[in-house]
């Protein structure tokens, strides 16, 4: 039956079976940055990380020391939709406040 024209090229006659592996990869993450500015008070901020990060008030505090002392700080990481929502959330609100609160989304290096 080797001769046989009905059987396809790639049929083999061989024992060896050949598992095929998905090739999955973890879904890139990003970051929700803070800028510091000289405008929005800090209890604003504070408010918004406890309200929008689920930080608690002391947490809330202290990371937004950080930003005011080195510029900026990451509130979180998160998929890119979830961290494009939050970002945008957050700056909605800041303008119904009137507040310039700069927030960036930007990849995850690690």
């Amino acid at each position: 039956m080797a001769n046989d024209p009905k059987r396809r090229r790639d049929d083999t006659d061989s024992d060896l079976a050949v598992e095929q592996k998905r090739k999955v990869e973890k879904a890139k993450r990003w970051q929700v940055v803070f800028h510091n500015d000289n405008y929005t008070t800090k209890w604003f901020v504070v408010d918004v990380l406890v309200r929008f990060f689920h930080m608690d008030e002391t947490s809330a505090l202290s990371f937004m020391l950080v930003v005011h002392t080195t510029g900026r700080g990451v509130a979180g990481v998160y998929t890119k939709d979830v961290a494009e929502t939050k970002a945008k959330l957050v700056q909605e609100h800041a303008r119904e406040y009137g507040m310039p609160l700069r927030l960036t989304v930007e990849p995850d290096d690690e």
